[in-house]
């Protein structure tokens, strides 16, 4: 008899265990998700990102020169943040004619971009 209410006993502190453990893990995601930020700030961002508009950019990656479109907002921070981002034309570097194919590119970048902030403030 004595065995038996101990292995109750066992029984009952692992089930406790497990519960309480379980419960800590559903509030931590819980509170991880929304309740990061404050309901002003959450306001803001998303203010920010419902205003975010496509901008003409280019980078270097791996010796290849890549014109691109990204659409961008301003972060809580006050830093840029990409949303998305397309690469118009990619060429190489060291490209002989890549003073004209950098300017054409950026030129269809450009025009990428009014044709993007048009149709999405429609």
């Amino acid at each position: 008899m004595v065995l038996g209410l101990i292995e109750l006993a066992l029984l009952l502190l692992v089930l406790t265990a497990i519960g309480t453990v379980g419960w800590a893990l559903w509030n931590a995601l819980r509170s991880g998700t929304a309740g990061a930020l404050p309901a002003r700030q959450r306001a803001e961002l998303s203010a920010a990102i419902a205003g975010a508009r496509w901008l003409p950019a280019h980078d270097e990656v791996d010796g290849a020169t890549r014109v691109l479109v990204q659409k961008v907002y301003t972060g809580l921070d006050g830093r840029p943040v990409v949303l998305d981002e397309r690469v118009i034309e990619s060429f190489p570097a060291r490209d002989p004619a890549w003073e004209a194919r950098f300017t054409e590119s950026m030129s269809a970048a450009r025009y990428r971009c009014e044709y993007l902030n048009a149709e999405e403030a429609q």
